[in-house]
């Protein structure tokens, strides 16, 4: 993951793409810090869940800004998560997300409110870094009475 981080920054320097530039310095800047911090080399599940964490960041600031009312703000925010995005696996589509969930409500037994913690829990293991938890609990809170 690092080496591809490396190449796409030099790739989007020669092509003066500034916003790619600055995010993917941030996200190298990152990278350096927690290899630093673990004294190793991050696994490639760490290094997902470091560029999960920078996205996160990037759609708390878009509704920070759009509350705030700043679609200047929001728009570079918003570029910027779909830079971060391209080096995420696919997430699950609302369909499969809502097919995952009814396997698991089928599979488990439940059927009240108070199990949408289980049913995430169970989800979350199931596809890991492929569910949003904030869709999955939604969903899940839908699909339950």
């Amino acid at each position: 993951m690092l080496a591809r981080l490396e190449n796409d920054l030099k790739a989007a320097m020669k092509a003066g793409e500034k916003r790619r530039v600055a995010t993917l310095r941030l996200l190298l800047s990152a990278f350096k810090n927690e290899r630093i911090a673990k004294q190793r080399e991050l696994t490639d599940e760490e290094s997902e869940a470091l560029i999960r964490r920078a996205a996160k960041q990037r759609k708390e600031a878009i509704e920070a800004y759009e509350k705030g009312n700043r679609p200047d703000a929001a728009a570079a925010e918003k570029e910027e998560l779909g830079i971060l995005e391209a080096y995420l696996p696919q997430s699950l589509s609302e369909g499969e997300l809502e097919e995952a969930v009814r396997e698991i409500i089928r599979e488990k037994g439940f059927t009240s409110g108070k199990d949408v913690g289980l049913i995430m829990k169970e989800l979350m293991a199931r596809h890991r870094g492929k569910v949003d938890g904030k869709r999955a609990q939604e969903t899940a809170r839908r699909l339950l009475p």
